[in-house]
């Protein structure tokens, strides 16, 4: 009699083990070295006249899988990248959708925007010149990456377990306006209180633990350029040393980050390793903060969209200006130029709009992580967290397609490199049209507004 008890009593406690795993949020999280295995061009410096002389550290695409208590599923890829073109992104987000049945909006790629990784795919092609033999090894390399970041996906997919999943925010201050500090001043400012222009120092921080307290993964990001490095040799500049320090510090879990809208934010001052490690280890400490502050659960359900937009450029150049452009003493106008004419030959005319991507994820009610492409200026970050009324209002740049600069409508009317002059190395004809920044704001919201009736049942 009491062997059937404890039977019953058995097949109750498994019934209600069962049930609790069902409802609750799973994580899994892999990790995939993705450095050249030979040398290669590096990609963010026009500058650099070689390729790459060995190595600081590895450089690494990392997947992190979610399912909420509804069985959806996501899948975050990081990588330690300056950026990934649209065709290379798309190739990649098609392989992972396929393979394990997932939508557009349920795959999201972010990369760090080191300047101290490879060239992928035709991101800043215009920026480069590669002779026959790097352009080869380049196309090589984007098919080596495709595998490693379908690899890194299935293997964050079979680690899903059963977690608590939090989120959390710290702070770190070595970002710099750069269009409103003169570089060799900021020690200075920094040391007087008198650094000046809009900073988002946030250190937004989504944490998986299981039951025993472990860290499955910790997904960070932040706003700020990862420039301290302009050497030759590969390395994930202050992003990857912070990773390698979460690690450091927690072993066993995974750390992924992304870029935030940091494209006009340096971090200041730079140009050494030891300053490199030094803002890795500010951004592992206030990841730590988070960690050990005022966290809040997960609750509810996972919801995601995905959109591109037709973003407006100004007004297009005519085929005389960019045959004009061909004979520019300029190299990068040049080089430019030979790629609009190429267009022009093969499309009849140059493109009017580009298919901009944003991304909107929801996780319950705690947090709201929107992805944008190209590299976003700060003022975006700024914006939508007042535009997004949610507990946590995220925002990373660098996000599925890097095709360009970025600028809210103050920085396009400010001009510079950031609102028009580097839209010549990215090889698009013209700067954004006034109405960019109305246009993704638009947008934002519009996404948000439709994820926002689900949730609104939702404890």
């Amino acid at each position: 009699m009491w062997r059937c008890v404890l039977s019953v009593m058995c097949c109750i406690l498994l019934q209600s083990v069962a049930a609790v795993a069902a409802e609750s949020w799973q994580a899994g999280a892999a990790r995939v070295v993705i450095t050249p295995p030979q040398p290669m061009w590096m990609s963010g410096y026009a500058s650099r006249d070689r390729p790459a002389e060995g190595k600081i550290h590895d450089l690494f695409v990392k997947a992190a899988a979610f399912r909420d208590p509804a069985g959806r599923r996501a899948i975050l890829l990081t990588c330690d990248l300056v950026g990934v073109d649209r065709a290379t992104s798309q190739q990649i987000c098609r392989r992972i959708q396929e393979r394990h049945q997932l939508g557009r909006d349920q795959v999201a790629i972010a990369a760090s925007h080191t300047h101290s990784g490879p060239v992928v795919g035709t991101n800043l092609l215009s920026m480069y010149s590669l002779e026959p033999g790097q352009m080869k090894l380049v196309q090589e390399y984007t098919r080596l990456l495709s595998d490693w970041c379908v690899s890194a996906a299935d293997a964050a997919i079979a680690d899903l377990q059963a977690v608590t999943l939090q989120v959390g925010e710290g702070v770190a201050g070595f970002a710099v306006n750069r269009r409103n500090n003169r570089e060799a001043d900021v020690p200075m400012l920094r040391t007087e209180g008198r650094l000046v222009g809009p900073v988002d120092h946030r250190v937004p921080v989504l944490a998986a633990r299981t039951a025993d307290g472990r860290l499955v993964s910790v997904v960070f990001g932040y706003a700020c350029h990862a420039t301290v490095l302009s050497g030759m040799e590969w390395c994930g500049d202050w992003p990857g040393f912070a990773q390698l320090e979460i690690e450091k510090r927690h072993p066993d879990t995974v750390a992924l980050f992304w870029a935030g809208c940091g494209a006009d934010q340096n971090p200041l001052p730079r140009r050494t390793v030891e300053l490199a490690m030094d803002y890795g280890r500010q951004a592992a400490t206030a990841v730590d903060q988070a960690l050990t502050g005022q966290l809040t659960e997960v609750s509810g359900n996972f919801s995601s969209a995905y959109r591109e937009i037709d973003l407006a450029l100004d007004t297009l150049p005519s085929r005389q200006q960019v045959e004009q452009d061909l004979k520019s003493e300029n190299v990068y106008l040049a080089r430019r130029a030979k790629g609009l004419l190429r267009q022009m030959d093969e499309q009849g005319s140059l493109s009017q709009t580009y298919p901009y991507p944003i991304q909107l994820w929801s996780f319950g009610n705690a947090a709201t992580l929107t992805f944008l492409g190209g590299e976003v200026v700060v003022d975006y970050s700024l914006r939508i967290q007042e535009e997004i009324s949610t507990p946590r209002t995220w925002v990373a740049g660098y996000s599925n397609d890097v095709m360009a600069y970025i600028p809210s409508r103050r920085v396009l009317m400010e001009g510079g490199y950031e609102g028009e002059s580097a839209m010549i190395y990215y090889g698009l004809p013209t700067k954004w049209s006034p109405d960019v920044e109305e246009h993704i704001i638009r947008e934002v919201r519009m996404l948000h507004q439709g994820l926002a009736k689900p949730l609104e049942g939702q404890q």
